[in-house]
This record gives C-alpha cells, structure tokens and sequence, in this order.
C-alpha cells in the first residue's frame, strides 16, 4: 500500500495547493473592485512592470522578427515564395511571438521580483506589521501588482508588435533587398485586426497571471531565505507554464473552427 499512500499524499497535496491559490485569486480579485484604493502603488507599479521592462520586450521582439525573416526567407525562397516573408512576420509577431515573448520575460524579471519582495517581506514580518497598522495587505500588496500587470503588459506587447514588425523590415529590406514600400504594403496588407486584438487578450491574461503567481509564491513563502528563494523560482516556472497553457486556450477561442 505504500506507493499508493505516496500517490494519495501527493494528489491530496496538489488539491489542497490547487484551493489555497483558487482563494487567494478570487480575494484577491474581489479587492480590485473595493476601496480603499493606492494610487500611487499602482503608479509604482505601473513604471516598474511597464517603463522598465520596455528593454528586455523591445530587444527580444526586434531580433525574434530579424531572426523570423532571415528563416522565412532561407526556407520559402527554394520554392519560390519570397513575397510571403512580409506576411508571415506580421502575422507571426501580432498573434504569436510577441505575446509570449514579452509574456515570458517578463515572468522572468517581475514575476522574481515580486515573489522576492513579498516574499521577503512575510518573512521577515512586515505583512504581519502592515496587518497592525490596520493596512490590509491585500489592497497595499497584491492589488497594485495585478492591476499593473494587467494593463501594463498589453502596452509592452504593442510596442513588441511594432519593434519586431520592424525587425523584419530591416532585414527584408537591408539585407534581402526587398522594396521598402512594397514591404511596407505587403505588410500592411497581412496586418489583421482579429490577430492584433487576440495578441492583446493574451497580454493582458499573461500579465494578470504573472502578476498572481508572483504574489501568491511570495505571500505563501516560509522558512527565512531559503522559503523566499524557493518562492521566487516557483513563482516564475509556474507563470511561465501558465502563460503556454493559456495561449493555447486563447487561441483555441479566437482562431478555431
């Protein structure tokens, strides 16, 4: 009986984590549309998850969309497709890439961040302080974080959309010798708003779960240093399975048939 009393554990164990985080994101939730409010923790957040994290999107997206043209055009010109290199970037960046890559780098960098800084700060008895000083941790906390998130990762992924479309461009242009205006309108052309739009649903799911997961890891952490390391990595594997997981969810809804 002993392998299935370690299976039995384990699936009690997951089902008991799987609750605790259900409660915590729906309190959490609820306390987005309750006052009291902190504007200027949201406006904190708002810069670091967003005017920070500008860098890392804007590069990742720019060389995936070089890298994407240089492929495309390495692989259709044996058959004679070379004018779909304008379409495939578009519709590869806006649906796909750009989403998930800023998604993911930025599940790197704020969702570490935050499990670290929550997480050090339960450790050390700050939430608890904050319970004293009648501030509910939640609003102060966890709200700003998911409200960022939230918004904030749509506008990178905009952005992303825009550098890596022109990533393609330059490298279509400058070193495959298209025409600037021909790409330009075969481009513009491929352009979709369904694609543009689902990209962005994906963002902003992305950005609340990155944002949850990284609060919920580091509110949860226990046992000094080693629960606050064990908390930040935990917090950015799961958002990032989390973040493919829901883009196949996401794209089963928009684009199935």
């Amino acid at each position: 009986m002993n392998p299935l009393r370690r299976i039995g554990r384990a699936a009690l164990a997951f089902l008991n984590g799987t609750g605790h985080f259900v409660l915590f994101m729906a309190r959490a939730v609820s306390h987005c549309v309750r006052p009291p409010f902190y504007p200027r923790q949201v406006i904190r957040q708002l810069i670091d998850i967003g005017y920070y994290s500008l860098p890392v999107v804007g590069l990742t997206t720019l060389f995936t969309g070089m890298v994407l043209a240089l492929q495309s055009y390495s692989s259709f010109a044996d058959v004679g497709a070379e004018t779909a290199i304008a379409t495939i970037v578009v519709l590869a960046v806006t649906r796909e890439l750009a989403p998930v890559l800023a998604g993911l780098m930025v599940a790197g960098r704020i969702g570490a961040s935050m499990a670290a800084e929550i997480g050090t700060m339960r450790v050390t008895e700050q939430i608890d302080a904050l319970t004293t000083l009648s501030t509910n941790p939640f609003k102060y906390l966890v709200v700003p974080r998911i409200v960022a998130g939230t918004l904030m990762l749509p506008c990178l992924v905009l952005v992303g959309d825009i550098i890596g479309i022109f990533g393609g461009f330059l490298i279509g242009v400058y070193k495959l010798g298209f025409n600037p205006g021909t790409f330009i309108a075969s481009s513009w052309d491929a352009l979709e708003t369904i694609g543009v739009i689902s990209g962005l649903v994906k963002a902003a799911a992305f950005g609340f779960t990155i944002a949850i997961m990284g609060c919920y890891h580091g509110y949860q952490s226990r046992g000094g240093a080693q629960g606050v390391g064990a908390a930040t990595t935990n917090a950015v594997v799961s958002a990032s399975i989390l973040i493919l997981v829901l883009n196949y969810v996401i794209t089963e809804l928009f684009f199935s048939r």
